[in-house]
């Protein structure tokens, strides 16, 4: 089975291949954060990337609604497949 971080790492490869800019996200003392911010001409998307089949905490997805709320574009990406997904890839 494949892990999270070879989701992630592998997305993130091939966002920077198709020239994206890549960023891990990271607030001190704010947990819940989603994992990356891709930003690519005026487009900006928070992706937490998830084990296959996995599902974020109650506090990750407090942040991904929070997010939402104020406009923002999130993904929970549990595959390759969803991140290029979101990502249009």
């Amino acid at each position: 089975m494949i892990r999270e971080r070879d989701i992630e790492r592998k997305v993130c490869d091939l966002a920077k291949g198709a020239g994206w800019l890549v960023y891990k996200f990271v607030l001190p003392n704010q947990r819940g954060v989603p994992d990356r911010i891709f930003i690519r001409q005026g487009r900006i998307v928070f992706v937490e990337f998830k084990a296959p089949g996995a599902m974020p905490t109650k506090l990750q997805w407090r942040m991904i609604e929070r997010l939402r709320d104020h406009g923002c574009e999130v993904h929970v990406c549990d595959s390759i497949e969803s991140g290029c997904n979101a990502l249009s890839l």
